[in-house]
């Protein structure tokens, strides 16, 4: 049986990426399409792989700035010829899902999130305030076209799998479809304590982009008066650094091991935004560190108010100050912490994974679930 996975584009080793490195551990003769590919990004596990890309790719300065091709994404996602494979597997927040399989194939998605820019989250980042009212007007018809399209091309998956029950409900409310979670993997025996006594500041690990929420970490600590570490890259960071003050320190990308050591370092760790799923608090966790996090998404699955963090309710810099303080008289065990943590672990994912798929094969050829 011939196997490919279908993966967005691979340009870092973000949560995706890592649960696309967990795949190929599982199918290691499986072949890797994606619409762009920087080579050296991702981690040697996957760049060992037989990677094929896009037409994008090909597109100027593809690598650096394939979001501004979003456009052009359906027409390279379906261009792709997997005519010769038996099983696809996407790993899908954009277009991967909508991979067009050979009539006797099984498609199965793992989906990350449907495209929240084309549905519920259009105003965090082509609101007016974001790009101007010119371009607000423009993005506004494509975004809904994509949204369309995205549902449209829903019924080319057998089974969905989602990566929390958040995510599980947006695939109901925007496919129609139902799903089973498969938490994603979390490397527990890597992220584990080391020994290093807490500091005094807090902080986040998080691609710079605007629904990461990495404003209100930086507004929520101004008010605390606590220190804040940003460990990440991306669009917005330019941004993020005129909100930040002098409390403020930003790091870049970082290796595993740097941020392994910045967890080990810090107080607890912020999770401002709401995530579909949200690996870090797991990865702190791991680490013997407390989370304060916003009570949507993901967060209601992996982080207990109380006892492994923090919740706060309301996304404002007022509420989130006010749950640091809260975290300041947490007493936080380590065992519970990372007994918390072991419920993600990569071994748990790599067996319902396997499970999930064996169950989808075995399925008729004609079943949609």
């Amino acid at each position: 049986m011939r196997i490919a996975f279908v993966h967005d584009w691979l340009t870092g080793m973000r949560g995706g990426e890592k649960v696309l490195e967990a795949l190929v551990s599982l199918w290691p003769d499986a072949d890797v399409f994606t619409l762009v590919h920087a080579r050296g990004s991702v981690s040697p596990a996957i760049e060992a792989r037989r990677i094929r890309t896009s037409a994008i790719q090909r597109l100027p300065a593809a690598t650096r700035v394939y979001r501004h091709y979003l456009p052009l994404f359906p027409a390279a996602i379906e261009m792709l010829d997997l005519d010769a494979y038996d099983l696809v597997i996407s790993s899908s927040h954009c277009a991967a899902k909508a991979a067009v399989v050979p009539g006797r194939a099984r498609h199965v998605c793992y989906c990350h999130s449907p495209m929240r820019y084309a549905w519920d989250q259009f105003a965090e980042y082509f609101g007016a305030e974001r790009v101007g009212r010119a371009a607000e007007a423009a993005y506004r018809p494509v975004m809904a076209w994509l949204a369309r399209w995205d549902a449209g091309t829903a019924p080319r998956v057998h089974r969905f799998l989602a990566n929390s029950a958040f995510v599980a409900s947006r695939i109901r409310r925007f496919y129609g479809r139902a799903a089973s979670v498969v938490y994603p993997p979390v490397d527990t025996e890597f992220f584990q304590p080391g020994g290093e006594p807490a500091g005094d500041h807090l902080l986040v690990v998080s691609a710079l982009v605007p629904y990461k929420r990495i404003d209100l970490a930086i507004a929520g600590c101004r008010a605390a008066g606590v220190p804040l570490r940003v460990a990440g890259d991306g669009p917005d960071q330019k941004r993020l650094e005129r909100l930040a003050g002098p409390g403020v320190t930003f790091l870049g990308r970082l290796t595993d091991e740097q941020v392994r050591d910045e967890y080990r370092r810090a107080r607890g760790v912020i999770l401002p935004g709401a995530e579909d799923f949200g690996i870090v608090p797991v990865e702190a966790q791991a680490c013997g560190r407390p989370v304060v996090a916003l009570a949507r998404g993901g967060a209601l699955e992996t982080v207990i108010d109380g006892q492994t963090g923090v919740l706060f309710e309301r996304a404002s810099a007022e509420a989130l100050a006010e749950a640091v303080g809260r975290l300041a008289s947490l007493r936080a065990d380590a065992a519970l912490l990372r007994a918390a943590a072991e419920r993600f672990s990569k071994a748990r994912f790599l067996e319902r994974m396997r499970a999930a798929v064996d169950e989808a094969l075995a399925a008729p050829l004609e079943e949609r679930w």
